[in-house]
């Protein structure tokens, strides 16, 4: 694999997190493809974008033009080909391992040799998903932190087989849309959720077994350690059922009792309360 220059991009997935990244990817001043399953799921994507944008404007960190010029650099489709000429490809489908594996793959059937593969999970090792393509080498992970517009923090996540073309390749391109790279081994969780994870899931604990309210527990946290939310109230923003994927993940990867999913986590998934986008978690919304 030739050293590539990025001058084009596809996200393969419109929802929050591909939205965010294309959205990222477009104000660097690189034209980006944003593709999704039909019709509805491409304009909602290029809907979220649009109000992002507008968010910003209302900001003062774009003018009107500046806005109207990064969305005229999106296009979205519904079409796996219009993604072929892309010279980076990032996969920002849900955290499903045979999702990923098979979005991985059809993506391979398209692009050309020279194309960086990245993916967007939060957790699952890229040497697994690395093997549904020819040429391993050029598959990296890519993790973005939410929201994209507004977080600096880019994971690059090096498999066994990832080229080290393809980490200067994603390097720079990490860098030239204004994030800070960090490089990570690939294991389940990589730095930031194999650090965040069992802090996450002691706080559930702690709720679960009736030691502290919900309140007191965020309030703890951001008064007593300064962080700008409680760990409840992270989760709900996370996304509870992203939460217990990354916990499935590592509990799957190392087996160890810090990173399983507490039962309470686990219901209140089944029961729908995924946090914030479904209007109900550890709080209402």
């Amino acid at each position: 694999m030739t050293d590539v220059e990025i001058g084009s991009v596809a996200v393969v997935g419109g929802g929050f997190m591909g939205s965010g990244i294309a959205e990222a990817v477009a104000v660097a001043g690189i034209p980006v493809v944003v593709r999704d399953v039909d019709r509805a799921a491409v304009d909602s994507a290029r809907e979220r974008i649009g109000q992002s944008l507008s968010r910003a404007v209302s900001r003062g960190k774009l003018s009107h033009d500046e806005a109207a010029a990064v969305l005229g650099r999106i296009s979205v489709t519904t079409e796996f080909d219009q993604v072929a000429a892309a010279d980076l490809v990032i996969e920002a489908v849900p955290e499903n391992e045979r999702l990923k594996l098979e979005v991985i793959a059809a993506i391979g059937e398209v692009v050309g040799e020279q194309t960086i593969v990245a993916s967007n999970t939060s957790s699952i090792p890229i040497t697994q998903l690395a093997q549904a393509v020819t040429q391993p080498e050029r598959v990296i992970g890519m993790h973005f932190f939410s929201p994209v517009p507004v977080m600096a923090l880019v994971e690059l996540v090096v498999a066994l087989d990832t080229s080290a073309e393809t980490l200067d390749g994603a390097r720079a391109f990490v860098e030239r849309i204004g994030k800070q790279p960090i490089e990570t081994k690939d294991r389940a969780g990589f730095v930031v959720n194999m650090l965040l994870v069992p802090y996450l899931v002691a706080a559930v604990r702690m709720f679960e077994e009736g030691f502290a309210s919900r309140e007191d527990i965020d309030t703890g946290m951001k008064l007593g350690c300064g962080h700008p939310m409680g760990p409840l109230t992270l989760l709900d923003f996370i996304g509870l059922d992203v939460t217990c994927a990354v916990c499935d993940s590592l509990y799957d990867e190392f087996r160890r009792a810090e990173y399983a999913p507490p039962p309470l986590l686990k219901r209140m998934v089944a029961s729908g309360r995924l946090g914030r986008k479904s209007g109900r978690g550890f709080y209402e919304y």
